[in-house]
Parts: C-alpha cells; sequence; structure tokens
C-alpha cells in the first residue's frame, strides 16, 4: 500500500509531541495541514489513529503501534543517512610506504587547510580496498596500465645530500645507493640507463641496493650520500634543500602512479573528486 512520506511525517510528529500545533511548528506547516494529513493517513488506512477531544489529541491502540514502528522507521534512516554521510567524509588512501611517508603524509596538513570537510586516512599495501571511500594509489608498469588511471610517469636521477660539494663528485670512490623492487613484476629501475646517458658507466661505483626508494634516500640524508631514486619522492626534500640534484639528465623509466578506474572513482562524490585532483595536482607540481 503506498501511502504520503509527508502524512507519515505529520502523524509521526504529532504522535510524538501529542498535538497537531506542535507537530505544525516542527514541520513548518499549519495545524490545519497537519489534520488534514493525519485524516488523509486515517482514510487510506481505513482506521482512527487518534482521539480527537477540543485541544486534545490521544492515539489510539492501533495509532500507538503504528507511531512506534514509523517512529523506529525514521530512525533507522536518519541512522543510515548519518553514517553515509560520516563515511563519504573520511577517505582512505592505500599506497606505497615510499610516497606515503615522503609526499603525501607531509602534504595533509595542507589539504586539511584546503579541504576542512574531508578527513584522510593514509596506509600503505598493495590490496585494493573493498571500502567505497577508499582511494588507491598503486605504482607499477605504465604498459599495463590504462592511459586515463595514470596520474604521474616516473622519471629517475641522482641526488646528493645538500652538504656534499658536487663540484668533485666524480672524482672520488662513490657509493651509489639505488633500488632493487620487493616486488618482482616491477619494471627493473631504469640505473643503467641513466649511467650510459650521463657518461658514468665506466666511473667506479659501488651500488648499494635497498628494496624500497624510501631506505635511501633516508640512508643518503644520515650519511651526507649519493642516491638514485625517483623524482616524485625528492621533490619536496629538493625544495626544503635537504637535497640536491646531480649535475645529470633524469631518465624516463616504464613506471608510473595510477589510480584504478579513476574516472569512475571521481563521480563517486564530490569530496572524493577534489582528493584526486589535488593528489594529481601534488605528484606533477
Amino acid at each position: 500500500m503506498q501511502v504520503s512520506l509527508q502524512a507519515l511525517k505529520a502523524f509521526e510528529s504529532a504522535a510524538r509531541l501529542g498535538s497537531f500545533k506542535l507537530a505544525a511548528e516542527e514541520l513548518s506547516l499549519t495545524p490545519t495541514a497537519i489534520s488534514h494529513h493525519v485524516s488523509n493517513l486515517e482514510s487510506r488506512l481505513n482506521v482512527d489513529l487518534f482521539y480527537r477531544q477540543v485541544r486534545k489529541i490521544s492515539l489510539t491502540e492501533t495509532g500507538e503501534k503504528l507511531a512506534s514502528a514509523i517512529s523506529n522507521g525514521f530512525r533507522t534512516i536518519e541512522d543510515a543517512l548519518e553514517e553515509v554521510s560520516t563515511a563519504s567524509r573520511v577517505i582512505k588512501i592505500t599506497t606505497t610506504s615510499s610516497l606515503a611517508a615522503m609526499v603525501l603524509i607531509p602534504a595533509m596538513q595542507t589539504f586539511s587547510q584546503l579541504h576542512p570537510e574531508i578527513e584522510l586516512e593514509i596506509s600503505t599495501g598493495e590490496s585494493l580496498e573493498n571500502h567505497l571511500y577508499a582511494l588507491p594509489i598503486r605504482y607499477g608498469a605504465a604498459s599495463s596500465v590504462a592511459a586515463s588511471d595514470i596520474i604521474r610517469y616516473e622519471s629517475f636521477n641522482g641526488f646528493a645530500a645538500a652538504r656534499l660539494d658536487m663540484s668533485v663528485w666524480t672524482e672520488q670512490a662513490i657509493t651509489l645507493l639505488s633500488t632493487e623492487w620487493k616486488n618482482k613484476n616491477l619494471p627493473k629501475s631504469p640505473l643503467p640507463t641513466w649511467l650510459e646517458q650521463n657518461g658514468l658507466a665506466r666511473l667506479n661505483i659501488q651500488l648499494k641496493n635497498f628494496d624500497q626508494e624510501i631506505f635511501g634516500i633516508q640512508e643518503a640524508l644520515a650519511s651526507d650520500g649519493l642516491v638514485f631514486c625517483s623524482s616524485t619522492l625528492v621533490h619536496r626534500l629538493i625544495h626544503a634543500k635537504l637535497l640536491q640534484t646531480l649535475p645529470t639528465q633524469p631518465v624516463q623509466s616504464e613506471l608510473c602512479y595510477y589510480i584504478p578506474n579513476k574516472e569512475q572513482l571521481k563521480r563517486r562524490n564530490r569530496n572524493m573528486n577534489e582528493l584526486i585532483l589535488w593528489v594529481e595536482a601534488l605528484l606533477n607540481q
């Protein structure tokens, strides 16, 4: 049976407040309109819901039963709406440890100032989240990713601690910190191409490899060393003058950062769209 939602709201309010007048004030209607909605509902159901007396109403037994059910139903709807609204304000980014620590977490405060209505949570890992408001930012081979999902094609270069004297860096034994990915499905680091392209292949270079780029970057900072790594990850450190770029040419790699089904996620809600646009700008600044 179809009944008017407005009639149900009018009846529930009048039953809860014990007055057509108070129900009218709560719903921004007139007492006459409340009475009309309740009468229509009674006619539709073919029952009496209120005992009507001069300036007083009270629920019939049927009215009490219906009022209780409708109140519970409205509370369930309100709870569901609040849950959805809260969930849409909290977005969980899942990504690599290096991108989280070197780029996203340091920028969270700036994002919060721009969008105080959105709460971010950042976690690391490679599995896709099933949560409705999760944003996966992945690192992989550009050739295996839809072009529309890519947010940054990755380039690599050599970087040094800010205190190192770059005028004589090739005239001494070099320890170069680099990465061998833990994930063997990723394309290899373009280190050989970088060495060859910059005329460094014949130098006495000792490599020290880590399984995550963040470790090599941290070691370079701690030991005033040299690191070959992603340009994306060290942008903030260069801007802060903690690292400097070697006098070499960067090389493009087969790697990229991407968001699976990016355009579909953008349409999920306004907050998700704002976050994706911000992440794209952050990684490409």
